[in-house]
């Protein structure tokens, strides 16, 4: 492995409709499937206590497995106040679509999880923020 990867285990596969927590304990259910492979990098910490997240472009990976995936860009996301970046993973640059779709799903996602931490009483803005 390089500098220039990342070895991700996949939380949430492509299409799935279960967010897990990096322990693997369901988090929550989404009223819609996700569009990509979601996961985190192990042995790292986050300012907001958690591992590092991935996002991986692709084929649909199984849940628990790993990959060994080559970072292309980050988004920019804040959850409950807290820096809660992203990093963008696939086999090849990123294309406009790629953009544009990972953009729209991470908006979504800031106003579900705006309603997630206000039911569980976690403060502060959530939202995505763009690319870093």
């Amino acid at each position: 492995m390089t500098t220039a990867e990342l070895t991700v285990v996949i939380d949430v596969p492509r299409g799935s409709f279960i967010k897990r927590d990096d322990d693997g304990a369901v988090d929550f259910f989404s009223p819609i499937p996700c569009p990509f492979n979601y996961g985190h990098v192990p042995g790292t910490l986050g300012a907001d206590g958690d591992a590092l997240d991935v996002v991986v472009l692709g084929s649909r990976r199984p849940f628990g497995s790993t990959a060994t995936v080559v970072p292309r860009a980050r988004v920019d996301f804040l959850d409950a106040g807290q820096a809660d970046p992203k990093w963008v993973c696939a086999d090849a640059p990123l294309s406009t679509f790629d953009r544009l779709q990972i953009a729209g799903f991470f908006r979504c996602y800031a106003v579900a999880k705006r309603l997630i931490n206000r039911v569980r009483g976690k403060r502060g803005p959530t939202r995505y923020l763009g690319w870093l």
